[in-house]
């Protein structure tokens, strides 16, 4: 009991000495770095880094797209079981902790962050993709066709996706908030892997700079989609020249709004303007449904939602893999890897920031609230913006009063976004609120962001990362999308982060097996491990890959309580035995020496 008590007061010391909010600058720079050497070959010779990265991305997509399904497919087991166990019951923060943000806040914030621009979209136009280039070998433009059209893009940014940000999420949700680590680093989740000691080395920080850089290159994709968007309802509205010069100012002011917004912080800037987007959002996907055909909307967004998640495991794990046999029958098809691998490698390199947000966001909140809450709003979210916003395009295709995929091939995606919302009532406010959205949800994207990577090259974390460190990254979140886009090739760099994703898979499977190690660990050392809600309240003074064991469990844990109580029985049966031993030997003893001969 005394040692028990030594180790709760040596833990409650260590927890209050100072925390080092400098920053670690070889993530800092090693960032910075890997930057410059990608950005700078794309900026003087766009044509050959633009082949380069187009015969990287075909390479990436044939060899290895099955690894990019496999961790869609493992993404989804793991956030099942961390659920439905012991883990999900524990809570992330001190047993005193309150939940810091009210659900709304929470699921409008976690939504913003890990969306974006980029529902507004592609909920409007991905399904013309679809139409007319179908899944499963099926006919364009074919009934089967229309009906697949409706259910991918739901399936896309559904569970799976949200899944894979859950990944890094629930790692350090635990270490940042149950083993009060101020730490938000993707590498310090590691630990119970790699050791204390490595993980807080160079070769250990080298995975949080890797992250930072795909990103950075991942940002680039949304402000590659959301710039020319904002560009064109600008000139919808006002008639702005839709020139390069314009997009620049666009990017320029978006980044002044989520600028303020993260040196604001979470409480002051990020969670008011999520809660801003959350709820205009809301009204314009409710004025759209009204207005619109309201009763096909529903009825093929509900049986786009049943086919999604019937057919999920299908989707799931669909390869093509009998394309190149085409003298038996089966067609060529590149739609899983230029689709579902293309999303599922988006969704890596977003995950280590968005995990780090929500992670953030979610203190006084049980693990399993995380992951149920984070699907359920994350993916609802998700598919409500395909079901109103998809659906009444492809009612616009199907009856003739537009042609969505004319003008989308002739013109550009753009347009055919601003043709769609042009059939609406009220044209010129609906396109004023879409823009304004598009704003806004580009803003809440990249201040989160900006949050997470301040936090990340700080060597630790006090409540918040430094305001002009948050400055900072969001102004370079800017500045290398902006000289890309006057000198170089920006879609280049768009791809080139995207694919470079692919060792994320390596780390975030390690991660999932360093959180189990880490949960079952604390779990085996807690006194109310049948409580509902689990507390983590006895964290070991060092744990087993601190110090480089795997096997030693701290004296008064559940597992030392079982090898000392397996100990003493094994002693009491070398007792027993040696008592039986001795009762045989005894009678022998007793007997009376015969008298010696003289």
């Amino acid at each position: 009991m005394e040692h028990h008590n030594q180790q709760q007061n040596e833990g409650v010391d260590q927890q209050a000495e100072p925390i080092d909010t400098s920053i670690d600058r070889f993530t800092f720079y090693g960032v910075l770095v890997i930057l410059l050497s990608v950005t700078l070959p794309l900026v003087f010779f766009p044509e050959q880094g633009a082949q380069w990265v187009a015969q990287v991305k075909t390479f990436v997509t044939q060899k290895f797209g099955v690894l990019y399904l496999g961790m869609g497919l493992l993404s989804v087991i793991f956030v099942t079981y961390i659920a439905f166990s012991d883990i999900g019951n524990i809570k992330a923060g001190k047993p005193e902790d309150e939940v810091e943000f009210k659900t709304a806040s929470w699921a409008s914030m976690l939504f913003c962050a890990g969306i974006g621009a980029s529902i507004l979209y592609w909920g409007l136009i991905e399904w013309a993709y679809y139409y007319q280039s179908p899944p499963f070998d099926l006919e364009p433009r074919s009934p089967d066709a229309i009906r697949w059209a409706s259910t991918y893009g739901i399936f896309h940014w559904g569970p799976v996706a949200w899944a894979i940000y859950l990944v890094p999420a629930i790692p350090i949700a635990y270490f940042y908030h149950v083993r009060n680590k101020p730490i938000l680093k993707v590498s310090q989740c590691l630990a119970p892997i790699l050791g204390d000691k490595l993980a807080a080395s160079r070769w250990g920080r080298m995975v949080d700079v890797f992250f930072v850089f795909g990103m950075i290159g991942g940002g680039a994709t949304t402000l590659g989609l959301a710039t020319p968007m904002i560009t064109e309802g600008l000139h919808e509205l006002f008639g702005v020249p839709k020139e390069l010069w314009v997009q620049f100012l666009v990017l320029l002011l978006t980044t002044l709004i989520f600028a303020y917004s993260a040196y604001k912080g979470i409480k002051g800037g990020i969670q008011f303007l999520s809660n801003i987007n959350f709820y205009l959002a809301i009204a314009f996907l409710l004025f759209v449904l009204v207005v619109g055909p309201t009763v096909f909307m529903l009825n093929v967004g509900l049986e786009s939602l049943g086919r999604s998640i019937s057919n999920m495991f299908r989707m799931m794990t669909w390869v093509g893999s009998f394309g190149e046999f085409t003298e038996h029958g089966f067609k060529r098809t590149t739609f899983p890897q230029d689709w579902t691998v293309f999303y599922w490698a988006w969704w890596l390199v977003f995950a280590p920031t968005i995990g780090l947000f929500i992670a953030r966001i979610s203190k006084g909140r049980t693990i399993r609230q995380i992951v149920v809450g984070s699907i359920f709003f994350g993916s609802l979210g998700c598919a409500l913006f395909f079901i109103i916003l998809g659906n009444y395009g492809l009612y616009l295709q199907l009856t003739g009063t537009l042609d969505v995929v004319a003008v989308l091939n002739d013109v550009s995606p753009t347009a055919a976004i601003f043709a769609i919302l042009h059939t609406l009532p009220m044209a010129k406010i609906v396109i004023g609120v879409f823009t304004l959205l598009a704003i806004i949800f580009t803003a809440t994207t990249f201040d989160s962001i900006s949050y997470i990577l301040a936090a990340v090259v700080q060597k630790e974390v006090d409540d918040e990362p430094h305001r002009w460190n948050r400055l900072f990254w969001a102004f370079a979140l800017c500045f290398m999308p902006a000289v890309l886009m006057f000198f170089g090739d920006l879609a280049t760099l768009q791809t080139a982060s995207i694919f470079s994703g692919a060792p994320l898979i390596i780390i975030m499977s390690a991660m999932m097996v360093a959180t189990i190690k880490a949960a079952k660990y604390d779990l085996h050392f807690q006194p109310d491990y049948s409580l509902k809600t689990i507390h983590i309240e006895e964290i070991a003074e060092t744990a087993p890959w601190q110090e480089g064991e795997t096997s030693e469990a701290p004296e008064g844990s559940v597992l030392h309580t079982e090898a000392v109580y397996e100990q003493i029985r094994q002693q009491q049966c070398d007792e027993a035995a040696c008592a039986e031993a001795e009762a045989e030997q005894a009678p022998s003893e007793d007997k009376p020496k015969p008298p010696s001969s003289s």
